[in-house]
C-alpha cells in the first residue's frame, strides 16, 4: 500500500514536472523568437531609417512600438529560461531525466542561475564576468561531452564540437578581453580577433550539420513524395545559394559597379542580422542564409514531431553567436541540456518515464532525432 501511494505521488510530480516544462518551453520558443525579431532585428532598423522616420510618423511609432514590444518580451523570455531550467533541474534531481556526468551538470546549472540571478541585482565587475563566462565555458563543454557520449554518430558528435567550439570563440574573446582590462594590460590578448571568427564560422557549420544530424532529408527513400520534397528542397535551396553567391562575388567580374551596389544592399541586411545574431558577416553572405535554411527545414521538422531537441535548436541558434545577455548564454543551456535529453514533449505521454514506449532510452546512434 505504501509502494503503491509512493508510486502515484512520483507520477503526479512527473505529470506537473512535464506539464510545466512543455508549456514554459512553447511559451519560451515563442517568446524568444518574438524578441529576436521585434527587438534585436526589428528596432535596430530605426539607425537605418533614421531619415524616413522624420518624414513619416507611423514608421516612428512602428519602430518605438517594437522596440519596446520587444524590451519587454525580452525581460518575459528571461523569466521563462530561468523557470525552464528549474524545471529541468527538477527532472534531474528526481531521476527523470537521468544521464552520465549529472553529478557535474546540476550543480554547475545550479551555480550559473545563482550567479545570473545576483548579477542582475548587484551588476558584476570585471572579475565577476570572467567567473561568469568561464563557469559558462566548463558547463558548455560538460554537456557537450554528455551528448558525445549519449550519440556516437560521427555528424552527430561533428555537431557538438562545431557548437561548442564556435560559442567558445566567443567566450574565449569575452574571457581574454576582460582578463586584460582588468589587469590592466593594454595590448590585444593573443588571436582573439582570429579565434573569435573561427568560431563564428563553426556556428555556421553547426547549422548545416543540425540538418544532417536531425532533419532526416534522404535521397534513398523509396516512397516517391518524400523523395520528391527532397529534390524540390535540394533544388530550391541550390538556386538560392548560388543566386546569393552570385550576387555576392561573381558579378565583380561583369560588372563591378552592380556588384558594389548589391553588395551595399547585402551588407545592411547583414547588418541586421548581425545585430541580432552576433555575425560579424565577414564571410559571403549566401554561407549564412544557407545555414538558416538548413537550420529551419530541421526545427520545423523537429518542433512538429513534439521533440525536444526540435526546441533545444531553435534555442541554441537564436540565441545568435555574440552571447551579451545574460539570458542568451541559458538559453544555450537549456537547448544543450534538451539536445543531451531528446525526447517526447508531449506531457501525455512523457508521465513517469524519461522516454515515450516504443522510444530507446538513448536516441538513435545512427541518426537521432529521426523517426
Amino acid at each position: 500500500m505504501a509502494e503503491s501511494v509512493m508510486t502515484q505521488k512520483v507520477r503526479v510530480g512527473a505529470e506537473t514536472g512535464s506539464v510545466l516544462l512543455e508549456y514554459f518551453l512553447k511559451a519560451l520558443l515563442v517568446a524568444g523568437l518574438c524578441e529576436l525579431i521585434l527587438y534585436r532585428l526589428v528596432s535596430r532598423l530605426g539607425m537605418h531609417l533614421s531619415k524616413v522616420a522624420k518624414e513619416y510618423v507611423v514608421v516612428e511609432y512602428f519602430l518605438r512600438g517594437a522596440s519596446a514590444i520587444g524590451f519587454a518580451l525580452m525581460n518575459f523570455s528571461a523569466i521563462l529560461v530561468f523557470l525552464a531550467l528549474l524545471v529541468l533541474l527538477f527532472y534531474k534531481m528526481n531521476g527523470l531525466l537521468a544521464r552520465a556526468l549529472d553529478r557535474i551538470v546540476v550543480p554547475m546549472v545550479s551555480l550559473l542561475l545563482a550567479l545570473t540571478a545576483t548579477f542582475l541585482l548587484f551588476p558584476p565587475r570585471m572579475l565577476g564576468a570572467v567567473v561568469y563566462n568561464g563557469l559558462t565555458l566548463v558547463l558548455l563543454w560538460t554537456l557537450v561531452i554528455q551528448y558525445c557520449r549519449a550519440n556516437p554518430a560521427p555528424t552527430a558528435r561533428a555537431l557538438a564540437l562545431c557548437y561548442g567550439a564556435g560559442v567558445s570563440g566567443w567566450l574565449y574573446y569575452q574571457i581574454s578581453t576582460t582578463t586584460y582590462g582588468w589587469l590592466g594590460i593594454v595590448s590585444t590578448p593573443p588571436l582573439v580577433h582570429e579565434i573569435s571568427r573561427l568560431g563564428e564560422a563553426l556556428m555556421v557549420v553547426a547549422t548545416v550539420l543540425v540538418f544532417a544530424v536531425y532533419s532526416g532529408f534522404t535521397f534513398r527513400t523509396k516512397n516517391r513524395q518524400q523523395r520528391r520534397r527532397s529534390l524540390q528542397f535540394a533544388g530550391a535551396w541550390a538556386a538560392l545559394f548560388l543566386a546569393l553567391l552570385v550576387m555576392d562575388g561573381v558579378l565583380e567580374l561583369f560588372d563591378p559597379a552592380l556588384a558594389r551596389n548589391i553588395r551595399q544592399a547585402s551588407q545592411g541586411i547583414g547588418w541586421i542580422f548581425q545585430m541580432g545574431m552576433g555575425y560579424t558577416f565577414y564571410l559571403p553572405f549566401a554561407l549564412y542564409v544557407a545555414g538558416l535554411l538548413f537550420w529551419s527545414y530541421t526545427v520545423i521538422k523537429q518542433i512538429n514531431m513534439g521533440r525536444r531537441a526540435g526546441y533545444g535548436l531553435v534555442l541554441m541558434f537564436i540565441a545568435g553567436y555574440a552571447l551579451q545577455l545574460s539570458h542568451l548564454t541559458l538559453f544555450v543551456i537549456v537547448g544543450l541540456l534538451l539536445l543531451v535529453n531528446d525526447g517526447r514533449i508531449d506531457a501525455r505521454e512523457t508521465v513517469g518515464q524519461m522516454f515515450p514506449a516504443g522510444m530507446p532510452d538513448r536516441p538513435a546512434a545512427a541518426a537521432p532525432g529521426v523517426s
